[in-house]
């Protein structure tokens, strides 16, 4: 079905059975997202929420409930939209089978946004203040639009309508509504991260002085929720990507009812709220709880003047919550995965696959499978191709912003590298930390990870392991260990990884536990025979689910700081130890709180939970 609405997808999900109404009124602050991560995490369908408090709007959220249910969103254009990018990664497959690629070229014409002077989403008009405002943790700075379609005009762009609609650039920042200093109705706050297309445009605008010209919107096609956040090749916009998966070119409003210049608007939204972000000024914008588990905190960002917020007839607005996964966006990490593997092998020669894992917060931890093809005459005693291979994913797009960076090779084929335990297992019965560890130290890390010395300040760590097992893992602690004092409760995590827990690091010097910890063992202890040790706060919590270690220990962790070993030495710059390598991931003073969720939002949805209806199975 080619969506053009939200009501079309809830009308879409409601005929599949795949849709829950909730009729009587709901609170946005914080119960419906109470109520949304619960259904998210039970399985349960899509939410329509018709009676939203102090707001005449109906929101719907969990659209993309399951991967199961976005592959049914698509189904008219998920295949063409993957023989599309087969196509443009081998050009020749097309006379070679032809009849699997016939209606590539139809695709390929659906592809170009076409430029309107008008549309559905300019039917009617609004405040800010009537939109949902719907606030998700305890502790946000206020409402926030989570499903934003961020449109920012090039202020460099030339030409015809079409061909500045070729520069636009489409992405998902985060948009705060009110709160902390924001005029009410006149001011929102634009929040985007680092290595983000908006920037280049922003970049561009302060150097000619000038406002850059924004449009948010929300709803229309899910097909621009996904193209906001898609990792794109060269060469393939996301509008000309949304209108692929869509399946009908992407209307974009160049001349609306307004009366100056503006960003284009997306035709089809459910509401676009236009205005230009203030080349002079940023104010205070979050706290947000957001998808690495913690609170984003507050900071200066950029402010957008709102002119105009539009809205169709029939408006739904679409919202999802994030969190510590998996939650909601779990799913658009589980499409994108399946549309841009493929991808890789011609983006990055010799990467076969990487794997940004959901649960450690997605960019603190990056696995990838490379290969080794230098010298093949030559017995080769350590990684070397991977680490040019390394480098080169560590150069690519948002794929830079990973923070710890396990690659490997996989000569035979068998390793799954979404298979994370098994991935882990397969590198630490090769790794050698004498030579495999490889810091980048004084670097930009992500702008939502606090592991680090700063905002979008930290480090990374690239372990890089090949050839044939070295060693065999343990899966119990071998009697004969004794903890240096302030340390207890060791857990074994997985094959070859222990957990240890360690007195609390409440100020800066606490942090030298990992060295008192690491200098307490000598490179022949009976320890080592675990490659890899944690230190924790609670070792039980982190090792009930291997989730629960992967987010402690990735997202707790500054690696320049925070990585240390048994028998560690620097040999021409070079850091590396003779026993185990450890990581101190245990939450430091300077780290953001995590994220807990209200006592009596819980309690108001507990109640749900007993009336025996619909909803209430999955409460």
């Amino acid at each position: 079905m080619k969506h053009r609405s939200t009501r079309d997808v809830v009308d879409d999900l409601r005929q599949g059975g795949r849709l829950i109404e909730i009729q009587d009124e709901v609170d946005p602050h914080l119960e419906m997202a109470e109520i949304q991560r619960r259904v998210y995490a039970s399985g349960g369908p899509g939410l329509l929420f018709n009676n939203v408090r102090g707001s005449r709007f109906p929101a719907a959220s969990n659209l993309f409930a399951s991967i199961d249910q976005a592959r049914y969103l698509f189904r008219d254009t998920l295949e063409s939209v993957r023989r599309l990018i087969e196509i443009k990664l081998d050009p020749s497959a097309l006379p070679k089978h032809p009849l699997r690629y016939a209606g590539v070229p139809l695709t390929a014409l659906r592809m170009l946004p076409r430029s309107v002077r008008g549309g559905a989403v300019t039917a009617n008009q609004c405040k800010v203040s009537e939109l949902p405002a719907i606030q998700c943790w305890p502790d946000d700075g206020g409402a926030f639009v989570t499903l934003p379609q961020v449109l920012s005009d090039d202020p460099d762009a030339t030409g015809s309508a079409q061909q500045r609609l070729m520069r636009v650039n489409l992405g998902m920042y985060r948009i705060q509504l009110g709160g902390n200093d924001y005029l009410a109705d006149q001011e929102i706050g634009l929040h985007y991260q680092i290595h983000r297309g908006i920037g280049v445009h922003h970049r561009a605008a302060l150097d000619r002085g000038e406002p850059l010209r924004v449009c948010i919107t929300v709803g229309g096609s899910p097909a621009m929720s996904l193209a906001a956040v898609m990792p794109l090749p060269e060469g393939l916009t996301e509008l000309t990507f949304g209108g692929a998966l869509a399946g009908r070119r992407i209307p974009m409003i160049v001349n609306a009812k307004a009366r100056q210049s503006h960003a284009p608007i997306y035709a089809d939204a459910d509401f676009a709220i236009v205005g230009t972000i203030d080349p002079n000024s940023t104010k205070p914008e979050g706290p947000f709880g957001d998808h690495l588990g913690y609170y984003s905190l507050q900071h200066p960002f950029p402010v957008m003047r709102v002119e105009h917020v539009y809205h169709r007839d029939g408006a739904i607005w679409p919202f999802t919550v994030v969190g510590r996964p998996p939650q909601e966006d779990t799913t658009f990490g589980q499409l994108i995965h399946e549309l841009t593997d493929p991808i890789i092998p011609s983006v990055i020669p010799g990467v076969q696959a990487v794997h940004a894992v959901d649960a450690a917060g997605v960019h603190p931890l990056l696995f990838a499978i490379g290969s080794e093809r230098y010298m093949p005459f030559v017995k080769s005693d350590g990684p070397q191709e991977l680490l040019t291979q390394a480098n080169a994913i560590l150069g690519n797009g948002q794929l830079s912003l990973a923070k710890y960076l396990w690659i490997t090779d996989n000569p035979d084929g068998k390793l799954d590298i979404h298979g994370e335990e098994a991935f882990f297992a397969h590198m630490l019965s090769r790794v050698d930390w004498r030579r495999d560890l490889h810091f980048h130290t004084r670097t930009t890390i992500d702008t939502l990870d606090y592991s680090g010395t700063g905002l979008n300040k930290g480090s990374k760590l690239v372990i890089a392991a090949s050839g044939p097992p070295i060693r065999e893992l343990p899966v119990e602690i071998p009697s004969g260990i004794d903890l240096p004092d302030g340390f207890k409760n060791p857990r074994v995590v997985a094959p070859g990884i222990l957990a240890i827990e360690a007195l609390p690091c409440k100020t800066e010097t606490d942090r030298q536990r990992l060295v008192e910890f690491v200098c307490a063992f000598k490179a022949s202890s009976a320890i080592n025979a675990f490659p890899l040790i944690t230190l924790v706060d609670d070792s039980e919590f982190a090792v009930r689910r291997f989730a629960n270690w992967l987010w402690v220990t990735f997202t707790r962790s500054n690696p320049a700081a925070d990585v240390d070993g048994i028998g560690a030495g620097v040999v021409q710059k070079h850091f590396g130890c003779e026993g185990s390598l450890v990581i101190d991931a245990r939450t430091k003073p300077h780290h953001a709180p995590p994220l807990i969720e209200d006592p009596l939002t819980i309690a108001k949805v507990d109640a749900r939970a007993t009336r025996g209806d619909a909803l209430s199975r999955y409460l």
